[in-house]
């Protein structure tokens, strides 16, 4: 294959990746077919089942590639300051950012459609967890370690802080969405939850 041929099979194939990733999202995995797929992509359905087996394998592709995003989120709740001054407002900083992320559309109609799908493809769904959501959760209980070693925070069991501070923040916005089907939230309402949810996660465990 010339390096041309290479370069129009890889656009054909992040086109494919595209379109199905739309396609899912819309009609969910039963309501989606890989005509559907190829007519959104602009190829042919031959030229779909030539780049991935199946639509299983097509759909277990895309959604384990999300986990990519999850890198910049790592880093985020990496970043916390040992500044016994700033604590708070830097907690509320680091809430503000990860509710933001964590409840964009895009991210809380795959969320749904994962879950939807979980019985059909367990292993799917506990790979995406644990490439994506408990390895942000294992950061977090790293950095609250961190802040505790400095004294800043009062912690016996780091994972359970972490949770306790993302469930603080996620479970009205991400709650709603879920049973209304879309966001329904307000940044300013986002912004409380982060404030809200901070304060009360200090007065546990600071």
């Amino acid at each position: 294959m010339t390096t041309v041929e290479q370069g129009r099979s890889a656009h054909k194939h992040q086109a494919i990746i595209d379109a199905a990733t739309k396609v899912f999202l819309d009609k969910g995995y039963s309501g989606t077919s890989m005509d559907d797929i190829a007519k959104r992509a602009a190829v042919s359905k031959q030229t779909v089942y030539k780049h991935f087996a199946d639509k299983e394998r097509l759909f277990a592709d895309i959604v384990l590639a999300t986990t990519d995003r999850i890198d910049a989120m790592v880093d985020l709740v990496a970043d916390v300051p040992a500044d016994a001054a700033a604590l708070e407002d830097n907690l509320a900083r680091l809430a503000r950012q990860f509710l933001t992320a964590l409840t964009q559309p895009e991210v809380l109609q795959l969320r749904r459609l994962i879950i939807a799908n979980a019985d059909s493809f367990p292993e799917l769904g506990a790979a995406w967890y644990e490439q994506g959501f408990e390895r942000v959760l294992a950061t977090l209980a790293a950095t609250f370690r961190q802040l505790a070693e400095h004294g800043l925070l009062r912690v016996d069991d780091p994972l359970l802080a972490a949770h306790h501070f993302s469930g603080l923040l996620l479970w009205i916005p991400v709650n709603k969405a879920m049973f209304h089907g879309s966001p329904q939230h307000t940044q300013a309402e986002l912004d409380h939850y982060a404030t809200a949810g901070t304060r009360a996660f200090l007065a546990a465990y600071r």
